[in-house]
């Protein structure tokens, strides 16, 4: 009578570990998931960064280049006069658009550096539009990279384009 009675109490025993094995392992696995979707970009921000981007070509000499310090995306202190430059021309032409082009030198990692070259872009580009100008009048052009042999001073930089 016992022995039934054991062989009941292990089979109750173990569904019971079971269960909570199964429960311990989904509270791990949901965390995971969220940890994972927490540090993963939302989708509609991803596409709004790609969004950002045009695929134009640039037309005629840049009308402004701004330099940047290695490494930095923050503005310069002496971009006031460009920005304004870059202000009385759209205002001049009202049906074109400003082209920022962001580029690098050869320093660091090939993702460090787009992203580099795309902050500086953007920073830019916040200038503008802090400065009066419509966002949709201001393109951004995929981050380039400056091939050897050149100044890497002057290949830190952004140029604008009115065309």
């Amino acid at each position: 009578m016992f022995d039934q009675e054991d062989g009941e109490l292990n089979v109750v025993i173990g569904v019971l570990f079971g269960v909570i094995a199964l429960v311990i392992a989904l509270v791990v696995g949901l965390g995971t998931w969220k940890l994972r979707a927490a540090e993963a970009p939302a989708p509609a921000a991803a596409a709004a960064v790609a969004d950002q981007f045009a695929d134009v070509a640039e037309v005629g000499e840049a009308l402004v280049k701004f330099y940047f310090a290695v490494g930095e995306a923050a503005l310069p202190a002496d971009a006031s006069p460009d920005i304004a430059t870059i202000v009385v021309a759209l205002d001049a032409a009202p049906e074109k658009k400003v082209l920022l082009s962001g580029f690098h030198d050869e320093t660091g990692g090939a993702a460090v550096n787009a992203e580099v070259s795309k902050n500086r872009a953007l920073a830019v580009r916040d200038a503008l539009v802090e400065a009066g100008v419509p966002a949709e009048r201001v393109l951004l052009r995929r981050p380039a990279v400056t091939l050897g042999g050149g100044d890497a001073a002057e290949a830190r930089r952004v140029e604008a384009r009115v065309q």
